[in-house]
C-alpha cells in the first residue's frame, strides 16, 4: 500500500493529538541561556537548571510515541522512507519539546509551592510499578529502563498537571455554538489568479462542482470542515454565510485562492469536539502568560550530540505504548 499524498500533513497533525494527553502545550529546550554540548555524561540528554532528563527516561517516551503511531492509517509509518528521516526527526523532536518543558513545568510549581500529596505519590508508585511490570526484557533492555526512571516521568508529569489546573482555573469555560460552528464542505483550491478565473468561469457556467474540483483541485483534499477558529477571517466570513448547497464567490487568502461549496452549513458533532479545542486553546493562553516570562530566567544545556545519535529503529519485540494510559489510570488530578 502507498504512503497517501497527504501524510506529511495528517502526521503532523496526529503526532500533536499526542499532546493532548497530557493537556498543556509543547516547547522547544527552554531558557534565555541554551548551551547545546556542554558537559554531559553519555547519559543525560538535556539539564534545566539542576534537574536532568536522562537517555533512559527520554527512549521510554520516544519508545511510547514512536509506537501508538506504528500502524497509522493502516501503513506502517516505519517501513516507509521519508524524506530526509522527516518522520523520525519530528518524534524524536516531539519527545524532547515535550519532556523539557515538563521539567520546566515542575520549577515553576516550585515557584507557586505546589507539591504532590501523600496519596498522590503513592498513585504515582503504583502506576510505576503497573507500566514497569508490563515491559518485557527486550523493551527493558532496548530503552535501558528501571522503575525508578518511570517513577521519576511520573512524579514530573503529575506536577506539571497541578500547575496546568492552578493558572487555568479562572479560564472562561463557556463557548457558544456560532463560535465553535463546524461546517462540512467541498473545496477548490488554486495558487494562481489565471486558474481562478478559470475555475470561476466554470462555476458559472453551472458544471459540477466536484468534477472542477477533480480537474483543478491543488489541494490533496476536497471533502473538508472548516471550522470558523480554523480559517482566516475574510474567507470564514463568506463561507460561513453560505447555505446548504450554495457555492461560494473567489476567495483570495493568503495562500490562494478558495471556492467553497457548503454541505452542510451547521456539523452538530463536530462542532461540540471543537468547544473542547477553543477551550483548550483559551486554557493554553492563560497558562502561556505566565509560563513564557518564567522561562526567560531559566538556564538550559541540551545534548545535542548524544540525542542526533538515538535512532528510532524497529523491533517487533518492543510494543509498548501504554506509558501514557497508565498514568491517566492513576493520575488523574
Amino acid at each position: 500500500m502507498g504512503i497517501p499524498m497527504n501524510i506529511g500533513k495528517k502526521l503532523r497533525v496526529a503526532l500533536m493529538c499526542a499532546l493532548l494527553l497530557m493537556t498543556f502545550g509543547g516547547c522547544k529546550i527552554v531558557g534565555a541561556e541554551v548551551v547545546v554540548n556542554a558537559d554531559h555524561t553519555d547519559n543525560e540528554v538535556f539539564k534545566i537548571s539542576d534537574e536532568v532528563c536522562t537517555l533512559p527516561q527520554a527512549r521510554v517516551v520516544l519508545t511510547n510515541y514512536q509506537n501508538i503511531y506504528d500502524t497509522m492509517y493502516g501503513i506502517d509509518l516505519w517501513s516507509h522512507e521519508f524524506e530526509d528521516g522527516e518522520l523520525e526527526n519530528y518524534v524524536k523532536d516531539l519527545t524532547v519539546s515535550r519532556l523539557a518543558q515538563i521539567v520546566a513545568m515542575n520549577y515553576l510549581a516550585q515557584e507557586h509551592e505546589i507539591t504532590l500529596t501523600e496519596e498522590e505519590r503513592s498513585k504515582i508508585k503504583e502506576a510505576s510499578a503497573e507500566y514497569y511490570g508490563s515491559l518485557n526484557d527486550a523493551e527493558k533492555e532496548y530503552m535501558q529502563v528501571k522503575q525508578g526512571d518511570i517513577e521519576t516521568l511520573y512524579t514530573r508529569y503529575g506536577l506539571a498537571n497541578k500547575l496546568y489546573t492552578l493558572l487555568t482555573q479562572g479560564v472562561n469555560d463557556e463557548v457558544s455554538d456560532e463560535e465553535a460552528r463546524v461546517m462540512e464542505a467541498e473545496q477548490i483550491f488554486v495558487s494562481d489568479e489565471q486558474t481562478a478565473k478559470e475555475v470561476a468561469q466554470q462555476l458559472k457556467e453551472g458544471m459540477d462542482f466536484l468534477t472542477v474540483a477533480n480537474s483543478y483541485n491543488e489541494d490533496a483534499e476536497t471533502e473538508v470542515f472548516f471550522s470558523k477558529n480554523g480559517v482566516e477571517p475574510q474567507m470564514a466570513e463568506v463561507i460561513f454565510s453560505l447555505e446548504n448547497e450554495e457555492v461560494s464567490q473567489e476567495i483570495k487568502t493568503s495562500d490562494g485562492y478558495y471556492f467553497v461549496k457548503c454541505i452542510n452549513h451547521y456539523d452538530q458533532e463536530k462542532t461540540d469536539d471543537n468547544k473542547s479545542v477553543i477551550l483548550e486553546e483559551r486554557r493554553k493562553e492563560a497558562f502561556d502568560d505566565v509560563y513564557q516570562g518564567f522561562l526567560l530566567d531559566l538556564p538550559s544545556e541540551f545534548n545535542e550530540k548524544l540525542w542526533k545519535e538515538v535512532k528510532v529503529e524497529v523491533n517487533p519485540e518492543v510494543k509498548t505504548d501504554s506509558f501514557f494510559k497508565v498514568y491517566e489510570k492513576y493520575c488523574t488530578w
